[in-house]
Order: structure tokens, then sequence, then C-alpha cells
């Protein structure tokens, strides 16, 4: 699996060949995650190559992270351009989400479809939490990783989400809500003009079903999948759901490539 230096720092990506591929997928996970989010039925839809990004300070990307969704923007518009990727689809979920916006705002021209998993226009952190990052980590780490779930989600899913966050240095993490209670597009979400996806969940109580709805309602054109009892990690908890949404939105914008 490779690793390419983009401004002197070495970031980590899995990456999928398919000969028979008509676009490349993006995925950008979310706060604190890394590649391994991504579960194997997105990675593997057909007519797909697959690049799986490891974003700065994630995973086996060398650190630092970022605090800002613009620092973490500018990462993966270097990456894209590196790579010379051309008429690709971006799939973010959470914070990947965030960056996934902001890089369709740029107007980036080898970018071609949109797909937004978990997401909003808005991702608003409550103080506490950004407090409690920082003095009480292990606290922390145990609240985002029991309410990221849904109420059937299995539990070593979820002991398992919460040991990954504890395995990131807490730098990483209070830096990614950092950038996430920063980030604000409501107000130029509607100037996105790329063919979008938009899933959420029903259960989700990080960026609940509303937020989903809205920013799907903001972006002209944009579709919206609901995923009944899902909690934020929307991919993890019903990967067939998501890559059947997945998979049919990209044949149906197939001619579009």
């Amino acid at each position: 699996m490779p690793k390419i230096t983009i401004n002197s720092q070495q970031l980590f990506y899995a990456f999928r060949k398919n000969d028979t591929a008509v676009t490349s997928l993006l995925f950008l996970h979310g706060a604190g995650g890394s590649h391994l989010d991504w579960p194997l039925a997105l990675q593997r839809i057909q007519h797909t190559a697959v690049y799986n990004l490891d974003l700065p300070g994630h995973g086996r990307s060398a650190l630092p992270g970022r605090d800002s969704i613009n620092a973490y923007t500018d990462s993966v518009a270097a990456f894209t351009e590196k790579l010379k990727l051309q008429q690709f689809v971006l799939i973010g979920h959470s914070m990947g989400g965030a960056i996934a916006q902001q890089l369709a705002l740029r107007q980036h021209q080898a970018l071609a479809r949109l797909i937004l998993i978990g997401t909003s226009a808005r991702l608003r952190v409550a103080p506490l939490l950004l407090d409690s990052i920082q003095t009480e980590f292990e606290t922390a780490a145990t609240f985002i990783g029991k309410n990221a779930w849904g109420s059937n989600a299995p539990e070593q899913m979820v002991a398992r989400s919460q040991q990954q966050l504890r395995s990131i240095d807490p730098t990483v993490i209070y830096g990614d809500y950092v950038a996430c209670n920063q980030f604000d597009l409501r107000n130029q979400v509607n100037q996105i003009a790329l063919p979008t996806l938009v899933i959420a969940a029903t259960e989700d109580q990080m960026t609940p079903l509303k937020f989903g709805r809205s920013l799907a309602e903001s972006i002209p054109g944009a579709e919206l999948s609901v995923i009944e009892g899902a909690g934020h990690y929307i991919a993890q908890e019903r990967p067939m759901e998501v890559a059947t949404a997945v998979a049919t939105f990209l044949q149906n914008n197939i001619q579009k490539f």
C-alpha cells in the first residue's frame, strides 16, 4: 500500500486498481478516523478504482494533523493533483464530508461527483466536548464512541471504535474537532455545481437527519438517501445499504463521466 509526500509530509493511502473502471473514488474519513473506517462493500463497487486516504496525522500518515477544514482541503487537493486524478468522485464522512464540500466550492476541475455521508454544512461541537478532549481524553473518547452509533450497533463495533479513538494522538483529535466547530458553509453550499448524493441516518446523534436533509435541500439537484436505524457511522453499520445507494447514484450518472 503506497505512501506519498505532500509538502514534506508523508501520507498513506490504500489503492485498488480496476481495469474496468470508468471513474475513481476518493474516500475521506471523519474526525479521529482512518482509511480502515470504510467497509469493503463500498470499495468494491463495480467499474470504480479506489483511493482511500489517511488524512494528515491519522492512521499511517505522518503527524501533524490540522485544525481547520481549509488546511485539510489543501492537503487533499495537493494529493489529487500529485496523483493526477481526473473525473473522480469524492466520498466524505462527517469531517471528510466537510472537506469534500470545501473542495467542491473551490471548483476543483478534476472533481466530478460528491457523496456526503453523515455530514452537514455546519458541524458544531459542544464546548464541553472540546474541553474534555484536552483535559479528560479517555472520558471524551468513551462519550464519542457511545454516541456515534445506532441503538442496534454490535457492541464489538462500538468497542473497536473507542479503541481506535484512544490510539490517535489527542492533539490530532482536538484539532479535528476545532476544525469541525469552525466549519460553516451554510451560505455557500448552494453554489456547489456538481451531482451530489447526501446520505443521512435516522439515529445519527452527531449530525442528525434534519441537518443532512437541509444539506441536500441546499445543494442544487442533490439527492438524499436516508438509512433507517443507523447512527453516525452509517457506512460501518449499514455497509450494503450505503454501497447500494452509492452504486445506484453512480450508475444513474454514468453517462455524465
